[in-house]
């Protein structure tokens, strides 16, 4: 019995590690601050953008997805809602709130009440300064578990409008031939699953201003 009762405190503590590590981010978790490429996952295109204004809608810069996987123009940052509210190594949570800043441009993606140049969806453009635009800039990452896995295909809904990141296959002419219409659709489907693939991935922490101290 006297065996028994050294043991319980033994048992106690691996049971608590246990829990300890269950809510531990993986390391494949996607992060704060992380620079990526998004792959749209039924179309095999990486979301895009680029200095090309819409000719029509907004006149806003365009967003496109485009096949080439090395294309520098590609690259999106990971950031909170606001200032703050997504530390540097912080993992993304399913249902978090997120901004998608274009690397080379310093703009957000965003989207509003215009209609699509091609399929006449909702638009999706880049918009803003230096990372700063306007509260279209938030979407939603939806995904399954507890984390945003890089092996993942995930959802963004948009926050204002309630529509989803999508690509229908829509092919551009001059001056952005064979790149594919990005736009948001209402309802959620095969068009809009996401993943992550190229980028620089910070490491995660499950308490990145604690980091330090652990």
């Amino acid at each position: 019995m006297r065996g028994g009762c050294r043991l319980l405190p033994l048992l106690l503590l691996a049971l608590l590690r246990g829990l300890c590590r269950g809510r531990e981010p993986a390391p494949g978790a996607v992060t704060c601050g992380s620079v990526l490429k998004l792959l749209n996952t039924r179309h095999n295109v990486r979301l895009h953008s680029h200095e090309v204004k819409y000719g029509s809608g907004s006149g806003q810069q365009s967003v496109t997805g485009v096949e080439a996987s090395d294309d520098a123009n590609s690259y999106w940052r990971i950031r909170g809602k606001s200032d703050g509210s997504c530390q540097r190594g912080a993992p993304v949570k399913c249902g978090q709130a997120i901004r998608l800043t274009h690397v080379n441009t310093g703009k957000n993606l965003h989207t509003h009440h215009f209609p699509s140049p091609l399929s006449n969806n909702q638009e999706v453009s880049a918009f803003g300064d230096d990372g700063e635009g306007d509260d279209l800039d938030i979407w939603i990452v939806q995904c399954s578990g507890t984390y945003w896995e890089r092996e993942d295909a995930v959802r963004f809904k948009h926050v204002g409008t309630e529509v989803f990141l999508s690509i229908t296959g829509e092919q551009y002419g001059h001056p952005i031939r064979g790149q594919r219409e990005v736009h948001g659709m209402p309802t959620a489907n095969h068009h809009n699953y996401w993943k992550a693939m190229e980028g620089v991935f910070i490491k995660p922490s499950v308490d990145p201003a604690k980091h330090d101290e652990l």
